[in-house]
């Protein structure tokens, strides 16, 4: 049953529902490009679906503005698949529960993918639409941009003539976006050997954390899973002797890690240490993040006595000093820009395997020099543990344009619409505009969007009315652009 129906703008939220309805996590795009690809035939619109599943739509200028210049409309089509303890979904076969109170809507137990679904939504019902003026549009929305970027790296731009581009990648209405940080992912490998231990098996868990952007919200100060855990298991070490099978924490290296689990062997009988050091962590966990995650809780579930495969104690040793010493959050803040985080990276994935553990972070920086010596510094650490490093999805920083024809307009309007001036800022988060502005020489673009709260956790949200606000925005920019 539509959740949405009846809300304006009534298009762009059937084709959000629409949406939500199709599978569309990173790396599992093929659905919701094929549904793109059939809006555009149904339209009767020329479009190009790219193998890795980017589409393309066109379609020609309204009557006063055949001649004017093209203009993109860019988004991604996938969404980051987080969910609730509890929750079931299958995210590679199931669609979004959506819920709509007060006029917020989320979904049940998961990310909603406002990011970036409402762009993709928004560019539908324009496309759709018959009576709203508009220059040529190019409405270009790409793949895989929550694990890397990957659509926009790989995709053929030599079709596309326009080089005025409006993203609708952002999550604060008001907020013109104008440069982003630059950004990587380096793939930390350290090997591990193993050897059998007897005793008592305990489940250590750390949730309940906050989690958030990586980059958006890196600077609230928020606990990191992985690196608690690092933090807790150094100390127990001090406490108990234990062998430990595996640490498992994060989803994906662009979400601050909201979960990480421990699994450890002891002799019996030392349980009790283990209980004590879990509840003295527990109180001072809780006391350090009381403001910014306040459901955080360590805890400690008693398994089975057997005969377990634990990581020999140099392995082990090894691995809680990358826990605990390997970089991980702000490194440094702008001195342009007053607030603007420059450097940082995120442990945001942390698995173990039978003979290794990986370690993977979402590095970025506004300074192209500054990312590369985080790099460099993440390879010295790992070569002096005896592991290694790969890096990919690298992704430019976008820098900011003196001379914006785009930009002008679109403070021109907002103060028309707002009876304010918008705020212009760069962000230490990746967009796709610089991948775009790389491939495409003289590039003018913004980026923009609706008010949306805690994407990429499943407390996610997207609030109706700054939807439809963005959308008349939206809408009077193109009018503009004659």
């Amino acid at each position: 049953m539509a959740v949405l129906t009846g809300i304006e703008p009534k298009d762009v939220f059937r084709y959000f529902e629409d949406i939500c309805a199709v599978p569309h996590g990173s790396g599992n795009t093929k659905g919701i490009s094929d549904y793109c690809a059939a809006f555009a035939r149904a339209h009767g619109l020329r479009y190009i679906q790219e193998p890795c599943n980017n589409v393309i739509i066109f379609k020609d200028g309204t009557p006063g503005y055949e001649n004017s210049d093209a203009v993109m409309i860019q988004g991604h089509l996938d969404m980051v698949c987080e969910k609730a303890p509890g929750c079931n979904i299958d995210f590679e076969k199931d669609g979004l529960s959506l819920k709509l109170e007060n006029g917020v809507i989320s979904a049940e137990g998961t990310t909603l993918g406002g990011d970036d679904g409402i762009a993709v939504a928004m560019s539908l019902a324009l496309l759709a639409a018959d009576d709203i003026p508009h220059p040529p549009l190019e409405v270009v929305l790409t793949v895989d941009e929550e694990i890397g970027m990957y659509g926009a790296a790989d995709i053929d731009c030599s079709p596309l003539k326009s080089r005025t581009m409006i993203n609708l990648d952002s999550e604060v209405e008001g907020v013109l976006l104008v440069s982003c940080a630059g950004g990587v992912t380096a793939n930390c490998h350290l090997p591990v050997g193993r050897e059998t231990a007897a005793g008592l098996r305990l489940v250590i868990e750390l949730g309940g954390l906050t989690g958030g952007h990586s980059g958006v919200e890196i600077d609230k100060g928020r606990a990191t899973a992985n690196r608690l855990m690092g933090r807790f298991l150094c100390e127990l070490d001090k406490a108990v002797s234990y062998g430990l099978v595996s640490v498992n924490g994060g989803m994906k290296d662009n979400a601050i890690p909201r979960a990480c689990t421990a699994d450890i062997v002891v002799a019996p009988g030392e349980e009790a240490k283990v209980c004590a050091a879990v509840d003295r962590f527990d109180k001072i966990f809780a006391s350090e993040y009381r403001v910014t995650d306040p459901e955080l809780k360590l805890t400690v579930t008693h398994g089975v006595e057997s005969i377990f495969a634990v990581m020999d104690p140099w392995s082990k040793k090894r691995l809680i000093a990358a826990l605990n010493n390997l970089p991980c959050g702000i490194q440094r803040m702008s001195v342009d820009i007053p607030g603007l985080v420059q450097t940082s990276l995120n442990m945001g994935i942390l698995k173990t395997g039978e003979s290794k553990v990986d370690m993977s972070f979402a590095v970025r920086s506004s300074v192209g020099t500054e990312k590369d010596e985080l790099v460099s510094r993440l390879e010295n650490l790992m070569d002096v543990l005896g592991g290694s490093v790969d890096c990919d999805g690298a992704y430019p920083a976008w820098e900011y344009k003196p001379d914006s024809r785009l930009r002008n307009v679109m403070v021109e309007v907002f103060e028309e619409q707002y009876g304010h001036k918008p705020s212009v800022e760069a962000i230490h988060a990746g967009v796709e505009c610089g991948l775009f502005a790389g491939k495409l020489p003289g590039l003018d673009c913004v980026s923009m969007g609706p008010d949306m709260k805690d994407i990429h956790t499943p407390s996610e949200s997207m609030d109706t009315a700054s939807v439809k606000r963005t959308w008349d925005y939206v809408l009077a920019v193109l009018k503009r652009l004659k």
